[in-house]
């Protein structure tokens, strides 16, 4: 049984590292998102979202599902925080 789990976490690690070759280097001036996004959202982000703000206006108009999701994945971890740490009365034990 060793043996099988030794093989996947191999072969696990393999296919990570086969998934890493195509990922342009990082700071590199010619990947996707510096030749294709960002200027686009340079250039279009007054235009099209009218917020001064270049980070406001990517946050909020153009990642707001992204950001809402995130932002509700946080919530929902500190009510959680809150109910296992909460201490209980003493007229309730």
């Amino acid at each position: 049984m060793k043996i099988l789990h030794l093989f996947l976490a191999v072969l696990a690690g393999g296919l990570m590292l086969v998934g890493i070759v195509p990922v342009p280097d990082f700071g590199n001036a010619n990947s996707p998102a510096n030749t294709y996004l960002s200027p686009h959202y340079i250039e279009k982000s007054m235009e099209e979202t009218h917020v001064p703000n270049m980070v406001t206006a990517i946050l909020a108009d153009y990642r707001s599902y992204d950001t809402f999701g995130e932002t509700t994945v946080v919530f929902t971890a500190g009510i959680c925080v809150l109910l296992l740490l909460r201490r209980k009365r003493e007229d309730e034990q």
